[in-house]
């Protein structure tokens, strides 16, 4: 086998084995943060207002939701795929999150995977996410209308629809910053 007939596999692995998008250029984006990097890995406030967008989702089972239905409580949207590391290693720890908050937030995971969505229910049930909604964002259209480079993105929106904070790259959603992070918009109980 020659060499050049490794080099197109070769760029494939590359391509799929990081989890960065290309940037869409696209005249309606937005200008907020565009002469700062990408914060990853940490909360990252810059974008704090922003409101949720309208997009369609479908589930595997081809019921369709629009995000922006979900406002009224606060929602933990976070953009993921089959095929990404980071994505991969954040679920279980965002299906806590699911079980421990229950309906005072919803967290909602939405898939970036292309093609079958039937990868999408297999890869939920072989790792056992009994909490979280299997979602897919079929346009892709979500990470564009959020500017979301990088997978994973979670971004936490208040009860209004309103962005809080976001996250760009792997976190510890189990950690006590995480937990205190998403504790400033959910409305606990108070104790008597």
């Amino acid at each position: 086998m020659s060499r050049f007939a490794i080099l197109p596999a070769l760029a494939a692995v590359l391509v799929l084995s990081g989890c960065d998008r290309e940037p869409q250029e696209s005249p309606q984006e937005s200008n907020a943060g565009a002469d700062e990097a990408a914060i990853t890995g940490e909360i990252d406030r810059r974008f704090a207002g922003e409101l949720m967008p309208a997009a369609n989702l479908v589930n595997p089972a081809e019921e369709v939701i629009n995000l922006g239905a979900l406002q009224g409580r606060p929602v933990l949207v976070n953009l993921w795929a089959t095929w990404c590391a980071p994505c991969v290693k954040e679920m279980p720890l965002l299906d806590q999150v699911a079980a421990d908050y229950g309906d005072e937030l919803s967290v909602i995971t939405i898939s970036q995977d292309m093609g079958d969505p039937g990868k999408v229910a297999a890869f939920f049930e072989e790792n056992t996410l009994a909490n979280l909604p299997q979602w897919i964002d079929p346009q892709l259209a979500l990470g564009e209308a959020i500017g979301a480079q990088t997978l994973p993105t979670t971004v936490l929106y208040d009860a209004t629809g309103q962005e809080v904070w976001r996250v760009t790259g792997d976190y510890d959603w189990a950690s006590e910053e995480a937990r205190a992070a998403i504790d400033e918009v959910v409305e606990t109980p108070e104790m008597p």
